[in-house]
């Protein structure tokens, strides 16, 4: 009798929790929906969505605890939904292109996931004696480092985190579909018990904050701060002579020029569907592919100039972030596996979601080829090894930044077509997939 009891207690206490959940679920989806005006609304805005999406992450996480009781009582878990979420959290673990760095130590991961949900910028990392990692999103802004990262990369790769770039491709395809927080995220967890959808013990991630000084910086001056060239060092380090020295002004005026084009290519507000996200995420990379183009020849012409001996203080600069170990190899040893986690989980998920049908399911598998096509372009684009010198791995960062801006190319049209056929209801949905990944 007594354990009767706790199970009719037990499955009143599940309905009402679900029920808090759906309505949670639609109150966040009504303020993602909401466009605020003027700064101060939309910090409002921002600080009501972080308190329901804590609330919901909390009411979730008791939900499985519910499930896990009741499974223990012999109650019958509802169909589908805990085997679904532990597969889905098997999947999201597999094909990826930063699968393989998740065997690293614990300790460096740990320090990896701290520094990224933060959203600490490079400089920010190193202080803390961490090297720096892909932060996706700060606020509204895709890449937020864009700037220092291709530039710093370039300089001194060691002092990046090894998976960096795999981080980056995963990041750009896993955003398109989940937003800013999603679930499946490479850095997401430690180990695969730490998925808080598969009742693990891991925490829920909330988007870094930012400051409207901090967007200021990012976007108004991207060669200012924490994001500055190190032009004095590199002086330093090489001794210049005067026409290498002209040659070094024509490389800081290029650095500036290139600082100029991310002026205009920082978002003010959420993009809150995944075609507006994936224009951002287009405009980002359009803009930092334009300033690798003004400054590559440039830095060819002044590192060219150099002696065997400057070279080799250039190549030497940069942070102290540790012992200075050599470069991994780059990416490609997991590069050609097929990319299940990034491509077919996401697809999975919408069907399960939205439960396209007709004219939907027919644009919902011509948006799977798409993405498809597009990773196996990002795959074409990993490097063998880590280029040993600037100027080689500027010409790298090119053909990578390409790689990305081709693949949302063969993204953008199918998603649009699919986004098109929706419902309200579906697209509401669509437009917070993250939050129903669970479901």
């Amino acid at each position: 009798m007594v354990q009767q009891r706790q199970r009719e207690i037990l499955s009143r206490q599940t309905t009402e929790r679900q029920t808090r959940i759906d309505r949670l679920q639609q109150r966040v989806q009504q303020l993602q929906s909401q466009k605020p005006e003027g700064a101060r609304a939309l910090r409002e805005q921002q600080r009501t969505l972080q308190a329901q999406n804590r609330l919901l992450g909390r009411e979730q996480r008791a939900q499985q605890s519910d499930l896990a009781r009741q499974q223990r009582l012999g109650l019958q878990a509802p169909t589908g939904r805990t085997p679904a979420i532990a597969a889905a959290a098997q999947a999201a673990q597999r094909g990826r292109f930063a699968e393989r760095f998740r065997e690293q130590a614990p300790a460096q991961a740990q320090a990896a996931l701290t520094s990224r949900q933060s959203g600490w910028a490079p400089r920010q990392a190193w202080r803390h004696r961490h090297p720096a990692v892909f932060v996706a999103w700060l606020g509204p802004v895709f890449w937020p480092y864009a700037y220092s990262d291709i530039f710093n990369y370039t300089f001194w790769s060691y002092a990046y985190e090894p998976g960096y770039w795999a981080y980056a491709y995963d990041d750009f395809v896993d955003t398109v579909f989940w937003g800013g927080d999603d679930p499946y995220s490479a850095y997401a967890s430690i180990n695969p018990q730490d998925y808080p959808q598969a009742g693990g013990g891991g925490r829920v991630r909330q988007r870094a904050s930012v400051s409207p000084q901090t967007l200021q910086q990012l976007c108004g001056t991207p060669d200012k701060g924490v994001t500055a060239w190190p032009l004095a060092d590199i002086a330093r380090a090489v001794r210049p002579t005067p026409e290498q020295r002209a040659l070094l002004d024509e490389l800081k005026t290029a650095a500036a020029n290139a600082a100029g084009v991310f002026k205009d290519s920082c978002a003010e507000t959420y993009a809150l569907t995944p075609p507006g996200r994936l224009r951002a995420m287009m405009n980002r990379i359009n803009a930092t592919l334009e300033a690798v183009k003004i400054v590559r020849p440039a830095l060819e012409n002044f590192y060219n100039s150099l002696s065997d001996e400057q070279q080799a203080g250039f190549n030497a600069l940069g942070p102290n972030v540790g012992e200075r170990a050599p470069q991994q190899q780059a990416n490609a040893e997991g590069c050609g596996d097929p990319k299940s986690g990034l491509t077919q989980l996401p697809i999975q998920r919408i069907e399960a979601v939205l439960h396209p049908a007709g004219k939907q399911k027919e644009a919902l598998d011509r948006l799977s080829d798409a993405t498809a096509k597009g990773v196996e372009g990002l795959q074409a684009a990993c490097p063998n090894d880590v280029p040993l010198t600037p100027v080689g791995r500027l010409e790298a960062m090119q053909h990578r930044l390409e790689a990305m801006l081709t693949a949302a190319k063969l993204v953008e049209p199918a998603l649009d077509e699919f986004y098109a056929t929706l419902s309200s209801e579906q697209k509401a949905r669509f437009n917070t997939l993250q939050q129903v990944a669970g479901q």
